[in-house]
């Protein structure tokens, strides 16, 4: 593999940025701390699923189709919400590393096929998938439409928000700006921020806020949980709210929507991508522009879309997403991404 799985955590600050260079150093340094340590086995499961069953209630019962791609979460999910009062189809829950039928990676659509073809032949009124490790949610209507991850927060802001007027709700530089008036018509407070669990849990302890969300499908509950990113609770906290609605294909497909492209990458050397980016925060213009957001990377505000670059904080590449009203304003927006991108790297291959 080209890269690790590692998350580190002290007193309870996921590291990232400086922190995990200061880690760096001091292993680089060997100045390290000698001692005896320990360690003990304790099998949460059981506490796990009845500390989320004994607070999320369904209004009445469901049937749903669980895809967990031969990843962790096809231990725990399919008792979860059968404990919950659902009827569970079960598609690929025995857990198997070498993941045999799909990457276990919702928010790619190509993931998703068997979990939309399942649902024409079945019964069942929802899907929900969840990555390898359990963190992230994919979800999947009836009729095989995708509620990517920032269409999902809009659900759980109004769940939350409807007990909480007031809250603060925090989302990523690649959500959706429908996110701003759907928050502040509910009575809510919208954050938008960095791209990146650390950064998210650190502004949600920072604000205090009661719920955040990521474009990659990393949601956290401040409200009733504990503030970490669990896929199988945030399904627990949707099938909860949707139980409530008297038809929850209507109340799926009345969120708000726009025409958007999935995220594109610009691959390059590795520490390339901030150059770039410091470049373009530095000399890119944009005439047409409502807003300029450089708190992570270029989010360009207009009156009918966005347009976001961004140096990935894993990977070296350069993030890409727009969003629009129409398809007019897309190729408009679009078009003034690729004049600035060819005025400081001319030649530069783009995705789009």
């Amino acid at each position: 593999p080209d890269y690790n799985g590692l998350k580190m955590v002290l007193g309870g600050e996921t590291l990232s940025g400086e922190a995990i260079q200061k880690l760096r150093e001091r292993l680089v340094n060997n100045d390290l701390a000698h001692g005896d340590g320990g360690y003990r086995q304790h099998d949460i499961a059981g506490e796990y699923l009845a500390r989320i069953v004994s607070d999320v209630k369904l209004a009445r019962p469901m049937k749903i189709i669980v895809d967990c791609g031969n990843g962790v979460p096809g231990a725990f999910a399919p008792k979860l919400y059968r404990n919950m009062g659902c009827q569970v189809e079960e598609l690929f829950c025995d857990v198997d590393g070498n993941f045999p039928n799909h990457h276990p990676d919702p928010s790619q659509p190509k993931n998703l096929q068997d979990l939309i073809a399942a649902l024409k032949t079945s019964d069942a009124e929802i899907g929900l998938a969840f990555d390898g490790d359990g963190d992230r949610l994919g979800v999947v209507t009836k009729d095989g439409s995708i509620i990517f991850p920032d269409r999902q927060l809009m659900l759980f802001a109004d769940d939350v928000l409807s007990r909480n007027p007031g809250a603060e709700i925090i989302f990523d530089v690649k959500s959706t700006r429908k996110l701003f008036g759907w928050i502040r018509e509910r009575g809510g407070r919208p954050l938008l921020w960095k791209t990146g669990h650390s950064f998210i849990k650190a502004k949600m302890k920072e604000t205090g806020a009661l719920l955040a969300g990521e474009m990659s499908g990393h949601v956290f509950f401040k409200e009733r949980w504990y503030g970490f990113d669990d896929g199988l609770y945030a399904g627990a906290r949707l099938l909860e709210y949707l139980s409530k609605q008297a038809d929850i294909n209507a109340t799926l497909h009345g969120l708000p929507d726009t025409i958007n492209t999935p995220e594109l990458n610009i691959k390059m050397a590795e520490g390339e991508h901030y150059t770039l980016m410091d470049t373009l925060q530095k000399t890119a213009r944009f005439p047409d522009a409502r807003e300029i957001i450089t708190l992570d990377g270029l989010r360009v505000e207009y009156a009918d879309g966005f347009g976001l670059a961004r140096p990935s904080n894993t990977t070296p590449v350069i993030v890409l997403r727009f969003e629009a009203d129409t398809n007019e304003a897309l190729e408009r927006i679009q078009a003034d991404f690729r004049r600035v991108i060819h005025q400081a790297a001319p030649g530069l291959a783009l995705p789009f």
